[in-house]
């Protein structure tokens, strides 16, 4: 869906409510010539309970603790920005939407140093369904392992979600669908498995759940974390500490995306050798269906996970 299409006017910006056109930065701004931000990207649910925001206070930890790598000062407290998110979705009469919260050095030297340049910080919200498509939720998608690897936390913090480390991704995604897929999957430097562009991967054998290790250049999920105390609740064993080759791919029972945007995702083929049946499988199911239960009645047993939001 287009901005253009989307019922949206206004956007949060160091400390204002501004026009959602007027929303614009300086074309010298640092962030745009040395990708010198970082992001996050949440999800307020219209659940039983009222619209919330789905695990809001991990979010702000991960953009705060995104900032350190890059000496950012955010310049707001992470209360001031939960209470700007929430007057902004109500100003926009959101019952459901997707969030962006950004900070980035802004305008001032275009240095590949960015120590004279200001932290501008900024949230959007719009209406968002499914990031894959609905179809996909309930039949998986096809996947193709990209030619491009995920770089190495000893190159760039990789837990650092960082706006231009996304060329990786966008590059990965984008030869993907060049190629009649619908997602990509990145191997690391390694050549073991690493994550989706904007997912992580779970997969799924004799019953039993694997996830790549934090140490295999992957993001530090915050819907996978939220799956992994899922899928335990559940009953099932989840190694979330492995390595995972290539090879098993191909041998799996199921596999899975996770994230904020794609949710609970299955995937049916990759390089189109197909997944178990190929279809979405029973344990993926169960752990999907368990998921949007959750998020759409907001349990008292999960009630930590909820920042809600009063839009009347």
């Amino acid at each position: 869906m287009g901005f253009d299409e989307m019922d949206v006017d206004t956007i949060w910006m160091d400390g204002e409510f501004v026009d959602w056109d007027e929303a614009q930065v300086h074309v010298l701004t640092h962030g745009l010539h040395y990708g010198s931000g970082v992001f996050e990207g949440a999800r307020c649910y219209e659940t039983d309970k009222g619209p919330a925001l789905f695990r809001w206070e991990e979010h702000l930890e991960r953009l705060f603790q995104s900032a350190k790598p890059y000496e950012m000062d955010i310049g707001f407290t992470k209360e001031e920005l939960t209470e700007a998110t929430k007057e902004l979705i109500r100003r926009q009469g959101l019952p459901s939407c997707y969030v962006r919260p950004i900070a980035y050095y802004g305008y001032n030297s275009l240095g590949v140093s960015p120590k004279d340049c200001p932290t501008r910080t900024a949230i959007a919200v719009w209406p968002w369904g499914a990031y894959l498509g609905e179809e996909a939720l309930e039949n998986g998608i096809d996947v193709m392992i990209s030619s491009w690897r995920k770089h190495a936390s000893s190159q760039i913090p990789t837990n650092a979600k960082t706006t231009g480390l996304y060329v990786n991704s966008m590059l990965a995604g984008e030869e993907a669908r060049r190629n009649g897929y619908a997602e990509a999957l990145v191997l690391n430097k390694e050549g073991n498995v690493a994550e989706g562009p904007g997912e992580n991967v779970f997969l799924v054998r004799d019953d039993e759940i694997y996830t790549p290790a934090l140490s295999e250049s992957i993001l530090d999920g915050i819907t996978r974390d939220s799956v992994i105390e899922i899928a335990e609740e559940l009953g099932y064993t989840v190694h979330d500490d492995v390595s995972i080759s290539r090879g098993e791919l191909n041998t799996a029972d199921e596999l899975f995306f996770t994230g904020s945007a794609a949710e609970v995702t299955p995937i049916r083929k990759v390089d189109n050798v197909v997944v178990g049946d190929g279809s979405r499988g029973p344990v993926t199911e169960e752990i999907q269906q368990q998921f949007f239960e959750i998020v759409e009645e907001a349990p008292d047993e999960y009630a930590e996970w909820f920042e809600f939001v009063d839009i009347e």
